[in-house]
């Protein structure tokens, strides 16, 4: 072979070596692009040494540290892991390499730069072991999972909440009862109609949502507030219908509903009846509910705007101070 056949030889290698460079190039942009856009990262952990290597920047930068910032070592990685969830993943990732288990895989915490929590799905196993069977090489892909977390918590907080008032919905009033409550309370707003009717179903979603907020401010933290449904409201509080914490709470929740809402298309003012009965050791949440519920209808019966507290066997709890004779409240003016 001449000179000139070798030089175009070495000349078309050139070519053919920049040509190869410029496609591994390209599918490499690509790839990082695609693990970027869906939050994978894929690693290696050197076992002997802690040094990890990091195929793509996701890593760094999904927990807010720039580029080269934060050094790639398994301590620095161990450092991150959420407190809650530290001993659990590595408990794991160890298990993994004494061989108890076939692969790595944790979902779990991650502690960023500026202490927000991030959400990982990591997977990995042993690539290469030394003559003993001691692990050398990890490799694995860890992907955030964040956005996936955060929408599996809003659609468990939805099966749980009212998604009008955020409160408490019959699903969940229903798997915390009894618990430690010992009293049920039942409320039924009073002219709400009115409300819808004049001013428009809009209303009276913005009035459902006020109200509930009072109701709040009212029962405080002890008490379990929920929405039916309509305009139909249930409290389980965790002391006896006896105690005087029931009427002074029913009074205070029948006189702050009365003052009136100011809407965006007008005022409105409703009035509200509550009726209280004592939660029995045989009570189921239905049944419980429905002795309330009479109560209720002993102050829809007499006039509205109060409350009625029973005991179990029907008769009305006397207390000089909270209610009539007759074993109703209501409010002065109602």
């Amino acid at each position: 072979m001449t000179y000139e056949e070798l030089r175009e030889a070495y000349d078309r290698l050139l070519l053919e070596n920049e040509r190869l460079k410029r496609i591994a190039d390209d599918a490499r942009e690509k790839l990082d692009a695609a693990m970027d856009g869906t939050g994978l990262c894929i690693w290696q952990n050197h076992v002997p040494t802690g040094k990890l290597i990091i195929f793509n920047r996701r890593w760094g930068s999904m927990l807010g540290y720039q580029p080269k910032e934060l050094s790639a070592h398994f301590d620095i990685w161990r450092e991150h892991l959420h407190p809650e969830d530290r001993e659990r993943v590595l408990q794991a990732f160890f298990d993994h390499l004494e061989g108890k288990s076939p692969f790595y895989q944790v979902m779990h915490r991650m502690i960023g730069k500026d202490g927000k929590t991030t959400w990982v799905l990591d997977r990995g196993r042993v690539v290469e072991r030394d003559e003993e069977g001691n692990a050398v090489r990890v490799m694995g892909t860890h992907i955030d999972i964040t956005h996936e977390k955060e929408y599996e918590q809003q659609l468990a907080l939805l099966a749980h909440r009212d998604p009008l008032t955020g409160l408490l919905n019959r699903t969940a009033m229903h798997r915390q009862f009894p618990g430690e409550h010992r009293a049920i309370c039942f409320i039924d707003l009073d002219d709400f109609k009115q409300v819808n009717d004049n001013l428009g179903h809009r209303a009276g979603d913005e009035l459902l949502v006020a109200l509930s907020q009072r109701l709040r401010h009212c029962c405080g933290e002890e008490v379990r507030l929920g929405r039916l449904g309509g305009d139909e409201f249930v409290l389980l509080l965790p002391w006896p219908s006896e105690d005087p914490r029931t009427s002074h709470l029913a009074r205070q929740c029948v006189d702050t509903i009365a003052t009136p809402f100011e809407l965006p298309n007008g005022e409105a003012a409703v009035g509200m009846s509550m009726g209280i009965a004592a939660i029995r050791p045989q009570d189921d949440f239905s049944t419980a509910l429905a002795r309330a519920d009479q109560a209720m209808y002993r102050v829809k019966r007499s006039g509205k705007r109060g409350f009625y507290i029973a005991r179990p066997s029907g008769q009305p709890l006397l207390d000089q101070d909270q209610v009539s004779e007759r074993g109703l409240y209501h409010r002065q003016g109602g």
